[in-house]
């Protein structure tokens, strides 16, 4: 392993219970050591995603024993590299990083990737607050519209439509040509979208939503949803939605399991799929076509993928970040930095 001035303890923010915030805790940590094709980053900056509030409680795709280091994505520059052919070509460079499921995550002064899809070097256009927010949004956004285009589909309907990742895919569907029946909560939302450009946002808490959301659905053969909510949406849109479509569902920001009617699947041939972003790269490409994705994500991260940034806190401070974000997650992204800047 090559490495350079790099500490044997490191700053890291910990998780003693799958209890939420209240449960996160700063201790000092070995710093860990890079394994084959691994590379060790020092972080520079990590976002707080829906994803990462979900592993807190303990409703993410996978449990590991606490205490826990949380975190999914973040960016830094790569300080050491462990065995393998790739390892060399990403000593010193500037990274996008995901978190391996197996190790521990982003919050923290240092981490470990893979050089086989975990790290990503950024364009030097981007900066390390933008390259941290580089992969889990804007890879999504870009495999929503490329399952749209790849079905034939004309028009989408996409709920939490004013998130972050929500806005990313209203951008490219303009772009694109795909039409985007945005679903949101507030009236607020509403209208930040449609200074956005977006055409139709309905808002869930009208009293007439059902009625226009199936409306809508029919009026421009939208046979496909991306559903971030779950819960009685989903079984919302199961009865909007017509026959034959198909509601993908992403993410439970409702806390609550999809809301299915059997008639609906059985009769009208309806069906309910999952999406999460690590699976579907990896049994659907190649690495080549996931640097090709990456690199084209990496061109409109200042554009159509970019992320507004609301708030930095430094690592002491991540309970008070995720309470922050916790109460407003349309506002833009809360970043956890290893100190405060």
């Amino acid at each position: 392993m090559t490495q350079t001035q790099i500490p044997d303890q490191m700053t890291a923010v910990v998780l003693d219970s799958y209890s939420g915030a209240e449960a996160l805790r700063v201790e000092q940590r070995p710093v860990p050591k890079p394994g084959k094709d691994e590379v060790l980053v020092k972080v520079a900056a990590s976002p707080i995603n829906p994803s990462d509030l979900a592993f807190l409680d303990g409703n993410y795709g996978f449990d590991k024993s606490p205490p826990v280091v949380p975190g999914g994505e973040g960016s830094g520059t790569v300080v050491a590299v462990g065995p393998g052919a790739m390892g060399r070509y990403f000593l010193g460079k500037q990274v996008a990083c995901l978190s391996n499921g197996e190790r521990a995550g982003i919050w923290a002064e240092y981490t470990v990737a893979s050089t086989k899809g975990g790290a990503f070097p950024l364009n030097e256009s981007v900066s390390l607050e933008q390259g941290a927010m580089s992969i889990i949004n804007p890879l999504t956004a870009s495999a929503f519209l490329e399952i749209t285009k790849a079905g034939g589909h004309k028009a989408i309907v996409l709920t939490a439509a004013a998130s972050t990742l929500g806005q990313m895919v209203n951008r490219l569907g303009q772009s694109e040509g795909v039409y985007v029946i945005n679903v949101v909560r507030r009236d607020a939302q509403v209208d930040l979208l449609k200074a956005l450009g977006a055409t139709v946002v309905l808002n869930s808490s009208d009293v007439d939503f059902d009625g226009q959301l199936h409306d809508i659905c029919h009026q421009y053969d939208a046979q496909l949803a991306f559903d971030a909510v779950a819960g009685p949406m989903t079984g919302q849109l199961l009865n909007a939605l017509p026959k034959n479509s198909t509601i993908t569902v992403y993410s439970c920001l409702s806390r609550k399991a999809p809301q299915t009617h059997v008639d609906q699947i059985v009769f009208q041939g309806k069906t309910i799929t999952g999406f999460w972003l690590g699976p579907w790269l990896y049994s659907n490409k190649n690495l080549l076509q996931i640097l090709t994705l990456w690199r084209r994500s990496q061109k409109l991260i200042a554009t159509d993928l970019k992320s507004e940034i609301r708030a930095q806190y430094a690592f002491q401070d991540a309970k008070k970040a995720v309470q922050d974000y916790s109460s407003q997650m349309t506002g833009g992204k809360v970043l956890l930095k290893p100190t405060a800047s």
